[in-house]
């Protein structure tokens, strides 16, 4: 009977293993043709999460896309949305599984991006002027969004609209990020706060000034 279940097992991984790469969207796969660009070496990994409005999305060279990754232009399928990209990742990325990325105006992630699994990303927030009117029905407000190349945004880390990061930032996973921040920031907490940054004077230091140094670090490790 052992024997029976190990090749049963064998057999499910390797189908399961086989249908995950078949189903990976690629440049040269007939889903990854919908999109209006997908660059080279470009994976988009099985089973993929909620995926429309591809003919506004763009995604550069060699950037990974995990399980489950939600990539979506508009509300629903269907509406026309202009002539130009919304959502644009830029190459060399990494976005982790469970993430969502949902635009609506104009999201861009720069070049060597990487995200930790169940990151969300939008464009769009539910407004609440009317206090008579269901908030769902009343009508949502876009802002752009932009993240800097070589940026780490860490698990559950939610970017909102109207926020821009930085070349080189780090958002601390659980943040709740909204506004501007500077080039080499980390920002961290709810509502995210800039709590480090870097100059080549002092290194890595607080807003403040102080130089704040990691156990078994020195100045010259950062």
């Amino acid at each position: 009977m052992s024997l029976v279940r190990r090749a049963v097992g064998t057999l499910i991984h390797r189908t399961y293993t086989a249908i995950r790469r078949a189903g990976a969207i690629s440049a040269a796969s007939p889903a990854g043709y919908r999109f209006r660009r997908l660059g080279d070496g470009v994976s988009i990994a099985f089973p993929p999460g909620a995926i429309f409005g591809e003919q506004w999305i763009e995604i550069g060279d060699h950037t990974l896309i995990g399980e489950r990754v939600s990539l979506s232009c508009g509300m629903m399928p269907g509406p026309d949305l202009g002539p130009n990209s919304i959502l644009r990742v830029g190459r060399g990325c990494s976005i982790g599984r469970g993430s969502h990325i949902v635009a609506h105006q104009s999201i861009d992630i720069g070049d060597d991006v990487f995200t930790g699994p169940y990151v969300y990303i939008t464009d769009q927030n539910h407004v609440y002027d009317d206090p008579d009117v269901p908030i769902g029905r009343q009508w949502p407000r876009n802002s752009p969004v932009s993240i800097g190349s070589g940026s780490w945004l860490g698990a559950g880390a939610i970017i909102l609209p109207g926020t821009t990061l930085g070349r080189q930032c780090v958002v601390a996973g659980g943040a709740v990020v909204r506004g501007r921040f500077p080039d080499y920031s980390v920002v961290a907490g709810v509502p995210a706060k800039r709590v480090r940054g870097y100059t080549p004077e002092l290194g890595w230091h607080a807003p403040n000034g102080v130089v704040t140094v990691e156990p078994g670090m020195d100045r010259t490790s950062f």
